[in-house]
């Protein structure tokens, strides 16, 4: 008689829901980031039903606990209880949770622990909700982008020249080369022709190392280059909640300005 392959079991592990989609008739997927498992994708079998107590605690930016158990890629969810401790984002915080979900979602291979960044998620929904406009919020998302890569082993050069080992002048401008870094701006890199690289200044290099974006000429620019790195990294997956994001903090910048 085979033996029978052994199911892996985890309790009431801490975690936040990304995403669930239907699955079948009466159940969903959820893809949840746990503190010490990562991304991990499991069946809430009947949660789709109208008396189901487990789909009102699937939500987005909510702490819940999870247990599951399941030896392939796709588990089997047991049990979610509501962790509470966390303001539910509105307006343009939830849009912008969105969008750090789904960051997570296409940057996060399954299963692989980053529990330091479980801690930055959960801040950044926090720092999010406090936020008090686009500006605030945007230097919240800058500050999980770079946290993010950095877990993922990119993390980003930003205060001496790749090519010399320099600091960074805050009055120059530089090429920012995808994995290399920093490099001068002169006038041969500038007429070398298709090369592709944001073009940035040095105050914004070290206003993002600093995590300072004091005005909107290097806060417009850090996130362009982010939004450059991550098209990098992403290799050609769109981020499809970004569009939304970038056109309420241009809203919400215009009418503080005017």
């Amino acid at each position: 008689m085979a033996s029978r392959q052994p199911v892996d079991r985890r309790d009431a592990q801490p975690a936040f829901v990304l995403h669930t989609y239907a699955y079948r008739e009466t159940s969903l997927i959820v893809e949840a980031f746990t503190a010490e498992f990562g991304r991990v994708a499991m069946v809430a079998r009947g949660a789709k039903r109208p008396r189901s107590e487990t789909r009102g605690l699937l939500q987005a930016f909510q702490p819940v606990t999870l247990s599951w158990a399941g030896a392939g890629e796709l588990k089997t969810l047991l049990k979610a209880e509501w962790g509470g401790g966390l303001p539910l984002p509105r307006g343009a915080a939830l849009l912008c949770g969105f969008y750090l979900n789904e960051l997570l979602l296409k940057l996060l291979a399954r299963e692989d622990p980053h529990p330091v960044l479980f801690r930055d998620y959960h801040d950044a929904l926090a720092a999010l909700c406090a936020a008090e406009g686009g500006a605030d919020q945007g230097a919240v998302l800058r500050r999980f982008e770079l946290r993010l890569l950095a877990e993922l082993g990119y993390a980003l050069p930003l205060t001496h020249d790749a090519d010399t080992g320099a600091a960074i002048d805050p009055a120059a401008r530089y090429h920012y080369h995808f994995g290399f870094g920093p490099r001068a701006l002169d006038a041969r890199t500038a007429r070398e022709p298709g090369v592709r690289y944001p073009r940035i200044l040095g105050a914004t290099l070290l206003g993002l190392a600093a995590n300072s974006l004091p005005d909107a000429q290097t806060a417009a620019e850090a996130k362009r280059l982010m939004r450059d790195v991550l098209d990098h990294y992403l290799e050609e997956r769109r981020i499809f909640s970004r569009r939304v994001v970038q056109d309420l903090q241009a809203i919400d910048e215009e009418s503080e300005s005017s």
